[in-house]
């Protein structure tokens, strides 16, 4: 504890657990373990991990647990220098001395809903010599103060904080790492840049570097629509009760209505800011990487909607610093779905090891880029996909050469020019309906990715501009971010594309290897936008989303472009008419030769985590339904994950939550399209059975954006609080 000012930890809320090695194994499937984290909530912004139904109990030959025992402190105060108390769980190695401290940051309770999640990390690093600390935000979890938007000054300015009060503990030997996924990810790299000087390295895992270019809200400055699922996530977060176990009984409603009071309508403020401004540059490590001084290791997942940081960090970054991209979406390695999935707690220990102890573990001899290298597009039956782990020793690889694909009028991809033709695209908006979700995280269990990925691309592809290569002759791999340059027109002043690479197999299936969205106002600035000339000719340049695919012989490489991609982005005031120049237009694709020294890498060892305790109580797998309205031309999307009750057995608590979403669009007219969403979060024990019901919707319309939202609140039956907002929001070259 703080040697100045001892930290309060109530006494019932200590537990002394035994080591790994010694505590009983559950009967408990890393599915589960998923569902303890309340899968849909953390889904678009905040992060969640689909898993594979491996049980996390079991054991990998081999020494997997280190040799300490430990403890775990279900509560401790972190003091603010303003009086605030920040609320921490903490793991402490026995008989170890001083030792270094692993510090994870986020709002998501992490006495409740990070639980299972932490319980399955946490100890392995205590076993092996590490203090594990996790910190729930000011005004979230059990901290005191009030809710904030994402990512403010306040949070980084607790971090240091935070930070210098665990190098003061008498069992911390004066060495901080930072560690986290989506949020906790992103933090780490921002507190880093604030250079704390006991923070001596971070982990980032699926984390945006640009919280404007690749983060939840917007994309090539198109609006996601996955800003609104996690606009209402995160609203359910900001609305939990405190535990009253842990910071008292006593005025336990009036604490709980405090902080609901206090909750902005978050969605709005977003909205507002539809141009790369101050907001977003704001806590984006990308504005000066210079900043960041401590070695940092950035981990990714292809399927993951922040795949893009990794490339971008290990090659701005001037620190030491490694980069990993396995199949995966959004969650750690070690649970990694699609397969397959790695021991990472054990290649973070190795990392850890050598920043934090000093000690040689090889790491930092070995490439500074590793990834998976596809060699099938990913699809939602696939619990593993196809391919091996390839390296490149530095980033950007002196190794990879564009090789340049030109458009040709007879709607295919050849290696030299041809005349120049005009092609022409009539505005579907329908045209999206196999596009995924930008961040698919698997609702409830791994089976939900299969409604949340991206599909066989042909019911798009048909809609769309495609051009077509011949079939491959030799396999062709690819690496890197693939360079689009379109020669185009419109007819109106806003309009947006969307472009997949896609992979035609020799029997018609179509699979999008990677794509790019854009909104052509944003052609030549994010920061200051400029509308379209209605029919004049412009030259744009679109990189897609860094990808690695092997593309096989007979295989055909097909560029599939369209003016709308609904769901994903919301449609452009007003149908748009596209007109593409081959000839001029081509896709610069990074190749990458083969490399000998791949077949040597250093294997990684076998997926791990802890024992959790915890019991599945009831589950209902999710459902995707689209319908369509033949006489009004209109699709209606209807989505339900996440329909569960989990039980905490180490604190007795049940967890419960239900995620709804309907998207609704008409296919001639991109003007009253729709998108709801609702959540129910909430906790149950004893007595207590605090919840919140948390809706949004947005409707579009040629001039605005118009936003609801509702933020209910029960005990049980008893109504504690009910808030609406409804607020219009201008268009804004968008």
């Amino acid at each position: 504890m703080d040697q100045n000012k001892p930290a309060v930890v109530a006494e019932k809320t200590e537990v002394q657990i035994q080591s790994n090695s010694e505590r009983t194994c559950m009967d408990m499937t890393r599915r589960d373990v998923l569902r303890a984290l309340n899968a849909g909530w953390l889904a678009a912004g905040a992060g969640l991990i689909a898993m594979p139904s491996i049980a996390a109990c079991a054991q990998p030959a081999g020494v997997i647990t280190g040799p300490y025992k430990w403890r775990e402190i279900e509560n401790t105060w972190i003091p603010m220098s303003d009086g605030t108390r920040l609320a921490a769980r903490a793991w402490l190695p026995r008989d170890a001395g001083r030792v270094p401290a692993i510090l994870n940051y986020n709002p998501y309770f992490g006495r409740l809903f990070e639980r299972a999640e932490e319980d399955a990390r946490f100890p392995f690093f205590a076993s092996h010599g590490y203090a594990g600390i996790h910190v729930d935000i000011r005004g979230s979890g059990n901290s005191d103060g009030l809710p904030q938007d994402e990512y403010v000054q306040q949070e980084q300015d607790d971090g240091l904080e935070i930070i210098a009060w665990i190098a003061r503990q008498t069992w911390c030997n004066g060495k901080v790492g930072m560690e986290g996924y989506s949020w906790d990810g992103m933090n780490s790299m921002q507190v880093a840049a604030r250079r704390p000087p006991a923070l001596k390295a971070i982990i980032t895992h699926c984390a945006a570097h640009d919280r404007y270019t690749d983060d939840a809200h917007y994309k090539g400055g198109c609006v996601l629509h996955d800003m609104f699922e996690w606009a209402n996530l995160f609203l359910a977060c900001q609305g939990q009760a405190p535990d009253p176990a842990i910071t008292g009984y006593d005025g336990w409603k009036e604490k709980w209505r405090t902080r609901l009071n206090a909750i902005p309508f978050n969605v709005a403020n977003w909205m507002t800011h539809q141009h790369r401004d101050g907001f977003w540059k704001h806590a984006s490590v990308s504005e000066d990487y210079a900043q960041i001084a401590c070695p940092v290791y950035a981990v990714g997942g292809w399927i993951d909607g922040y795949k893009n940081a990794v490339f971008h960090l290990i090659e701005h970054l001037q620190v030491p610093r490694k980069g990993l991209v396995g199949p995966w979406t959004h969650g750690y390695p070690q649970v990694g779905a699609p397969g397959p999935a790695i021991g990472f707690l054990s290649e973070a220990l190795r990392w850890w090891d050598h920043w934090l102890k000093g000690r040689d573990t090889g790491i930092m001899q070995e490439p500074m880029l590793r990834f998976w290298m596809q060699e099938h597009v990913p699809t939602p039956a696939m619990t593993t996909v196809p391919g091996r782990w390839a390296a490149e020793t530095d980033w950007p690889s002196h190794r990879i050469a564009d090789r340049i694909y030109y458009f040709s009028g007879r709607n295919r991809l050849g290696a030299s020019r041809s005349a120049e033709q005009r092609r022409d695209l009539d505005p579907l908006q329908t045209v999206g309906e196999s596009s995924g979700n930008w961040c698919p995280s698997g609702g409830g269990e791994v089976s939900d990715l299969a409604i949340e990925m991206a599909l066989d691309q042909r019911l798009d592809d048909a809609r769309s501009l495609v051009f077509d290569s011949e079939p491959l002759t030799e396999p062709l791999e690819i690496l890197g971010a693939p360079l689009l340059t379109l020669d185009l027109a419109v007819d109106q002043p806003v309009a947006s594309i969307a472009v997949r690479l896609n992979d035609v197999l020799p029997g018609g299936e179509s699979g999008r290897v990677t794509y790019g969205l854009l909104n052509l106002c944003h052609r030549e600035s994010s920061e200051n936008p400029s509308p379209l000339t209605p029919g004049k000719r412009y030259s744009v340049k679109l990189p897609l989303d860094y990808a690695a695919h092997q593309f096989q012989a007979g295989s055909v490489i097909r560029i599939s472009i369209s003016t709308t991609y609904w769901p994903m982005m919301l449609p452009s005031p007003t149908a748009v008419k596209l007109s593409v120049w081959t000839g001029t237009s081509s896709i610069a694709l990074p190749m990458r030769p083969p490399r000998a020294d791949d077949a040597t890498l250093r294997p990684f060892g076998p997926p791990y985590q802890s024992p959790v305790s915890g019991e599945e109580i009831t589950s209902t797998p999710g459902s995707r339904i689209v319908e369509w309205d033949v006489r009004n031309q209109r699709q209606t999307i209807n989505s339900h994950v996440d329909d569960e009750i989990f039980l905490l057995k180490a604190i007795a608590t049940r967890i419960r939550t239900v995620n709804d979403m309907r998207c609704e669009i008409q296919d001639s007219d991109p003007n009253a399209a729709a998108i709801e969403y609702r959540f129910v979060m909430g906790w149950e024990r004893d007595e207590l059975k605090p919840t919140v019901v948390a809706t949004h919707r947005v409707v579009t319309t040629p001039t605005d954006f118009v936003l609801s939202g509702q933020l209910t609140a029960l005990d049980g039956e008893e109504q504690v609080f009910e808030r609406r907002w409804t607020q219009k929001v201008p268009r804004n070259l968008v």
